[in-house]
């Protein structure tokens, strides 16, 4: 073996050697997610049933019951998050995406990942103070706000990581026929972009639905079945958290399946947005 083929094959087996440890080190990395998973499942799936999720929760002390106020509650203040976030949203991420260059649209940017790295429990605490207060009650549209400023750095960055892949010569094409700016953005820019931004839009939506911290001094929580977004609303997190801190084993075991049906909503959604952004980039 001449010395060429000796570094040929020393590369080859220093190759093989880090494809072995980076994987190695992938699989370290999911396998606490699949022991929350079992954890969870054998302590929730015997008592997860078509009656769990269709019945009102008992009294204190009684057994038997079930989350449907919290599942309602918690589609509910997303879906009012969702409103609120996403046009909002949208509209800065197609600014930041057609102003990259200007100082205010780095400003606003920094602002962006500032606001995407402050604590849910602190924006609880600002809804609380914000809104709570001068409404001098808990109530769903107080959480919504709450979620959906959580929500917003999330379809800003992807909106604008979206757009900005979307090449120049279209845009250009159509301003050149004389086109007005708005409609180049509105009938091009946003149709070219949906799927990447409804995905966007997805993950957003899995990101807030597990939240419990704003949900704790906003929305707070009902026993009963409330549609009226101005009162209290009960959210799958909220019980969650509740049910998992009271002195109560019925409670416990509830909170343990309550958690399989967050776990499911999360994932279903977040592999939706996974299946069409890869059918965006295909």
């Amino acid at each position: 073996m001449n010395k060429l083929d000796y570094i040929n094959k020393k590369r080859v087996i220093k190759d093989k050697i880090f494809k072995k440890f980076v994987t190695i080190l992938t699989f370290i990395s999911i396998i606490p997610l699949f022991l929350i998973i079992y954890f969870v499942s054998i302590r929730g799936f015997r008592y997860l049933s078509l009656r769990f999720i269709t019945s009102l929760p008992k009294p204190m002390g009684e057994a038997g019951g079930g989350i449907f106020n919290a599942i309602i509650g918690s589609f509910i203040i997303v879906g009012i998050a969702a409103l609120i976030s996403i046009p909002i949203g949208i509209i800065v991420g197609v600014f930041l995406s057609e102003y990259k260059e200007t100082k205010f649209s780095e400003v606003v940017k920094i602002l962006i990942d500032t606001l995407q790295g402050i604590p849910s429990i602190v924006i609880g605490i600002i809804g609380y103070i914000w809104i709570v207060k001068p409404l001098k009650h808990f109530s769903a549209i107080s959480g919504s706000i709450a979620l959906a400023i959580m929500m917003l750095p999330i379809i800003i960055k992807s909106t604008e990581e979206i757009l900005n892949m979307v090449p120049q010569e279209i845009k250009e094409g159509a301003i050149a026929l004389g086109a007005p700016y708005y409609r180049v953005v509105l009938k091009i820019l946003l149709p070219y972009g949906f799927v990447g931004i409804f995905t966007g839009i997805l993950l957003g939506i899995s990101r807030i639905m597990g939240e419990t911290a704003p949900l704790l001094f906003t929305a707070f929580g009902n026993q009963f079945l409330n549609l009226n977004i101005f009162k209290p609303m009960s959210t799958i997190p909220y019980v969650i958290f509740v049910y998992a801190t009271s002195p109560y084993k019925e409670w416990h075991n509830q909170a343990f399946a309550a958690s399989i049906i967050l776990i499911i909503i999360v994932l279903s959604i977040n592999l939706i947005g996974r299946a069409l952004e890869k059918k965006w980039k295909m």
